[in-house]
């Protein structure tokens, strides 16, 4: 699945150690403060949005942008330590 990553990190050392982290599981970096990964497993996003709790904060804020998961688009995001997930479907 491709993955998409974009960072709002609260602080310095929250970006630095989500840089380092995204780098681990093979995203690019794309823009100052977006990532991709082309062909994300779903086992892998599990423990990857596990490492990125572990290492925000309450004032860091990530967004996941995944597609097909389920047949739709999914946007995750981290915000004030907790996770929401919206997802869309096509109307064709």
């Amino acid at each position: 699945m491709f993955v998409s990553v974009v960072l709002d990190p609260g602080e310095v050392d929250s970006a630095k150690a989500l840089a380092t982290l995204l780098t681990q599981y093979g995203f690019t970096k794309i823009q100052r403060a977006c990532w991709e990964h082309t062909a994300m497993t779903e086992k892998k996003l599990s423990l990857l949005k596990k490492d990125i709790d572990r290492v925000t904060d309450y004032y860091d804020t990530v967004r996941l942008y995944q597609f097909p998961v389920e047949g739709m688009f999914a946007i995750t995001e981290l915000c004030k330590k907790k996770w929401k997930r919206c997802m869309l479907k096509s109307q064709q």
